[in-house]
């Protein structure tokens, strides 16, 4: 039914959904340290404009996924069904058992650290494989399919000005561990895309 390089993707996009799920569980929503993209866009508005993130996040994602079909293709289309589903799937199981650390959200410089590399490298298989985990990667991948400026830079730029835009109502030290998170998670995402590696598919 699939080729052996299709199978391969749809296996990779499972392990880092899986990975991407587990240190957002057991991390990022105990620490929150992490509000760049399109969570910090939906809380931004929730703050300014009393939007609710329920309705903002919804209208944002689909907009980052049509947009991503529409300059990717059916297969983007693919691979980010799978990589949703399963990051869906795979966030039910681990929510099944308690936070391995409950207490990370006291340790910020760790979260920050644990958190990118778990999102580095997490949503950098779904990218790899051509597909998208959340709006965020989409977004992400459709600049850079159109800029060619490399996928680090642009999730850098991104959460750089969503996170200059919080500082008018997040306090300075919980941005500057958001900082740190989301440089080193943009720059891990990059070096999954890039890296060549026997075991890896190709990149797309």
């Amino acid at each position: 039914m699939f080729s052996g390089n299709t199978k391969q993707r749809i296996l990779w996009t499972l392990v880092g959904n899986a990975i991407l799920a587990f240190g957002l569980y057991n991390i990022h929503s105990l620490s929150g340290v992490t509000e760049g993209g399109i969570l910090g866009v939906t809380l931004l508005l929730q703050h300014w404009f009393g939007i609710s993130p329920a309705v903002s996040s919804l209208i944002i994602n689909l907009f980052c996924y049509l947009l991503g079909w529409k300059l990717l293709g059916n297969s983007f289309l693919f691979y980010s069904t799978i990589a949703g589903v399963s990051f869906s799937a795979f966030y039910g199981f681990v929510e099944l058992f308690p936070p391995i650390y409950p207490q990370i959200g006291q340790h910020p410089l760790a979260a920050a650290l644990l958190g990118a590399l778990f999102v580095g490298i997490g949503a950098g298989l779904s990218v790899r494989c051509g597909g998208a985990s959340g709006g965020d990667d989409a977004l992400v991948m459709s600049v850079d399919h159109l800029t060619h400026c490399g996928v680090e830079k642009v999730y850098l730029f991104n959460d750089l000005v969503i996170l200059a835009l919080s500082v008018s109502y997040i306090p300075l030290p919980r941005l500057a561990w958001s900082l740190l998170t989301v440089i080193l998670s943009g720059q891990i995402i990059g070096w999954v895309q890039r890296v060549e590696l026997p075991f890896l598919p190709q990149t797309v």
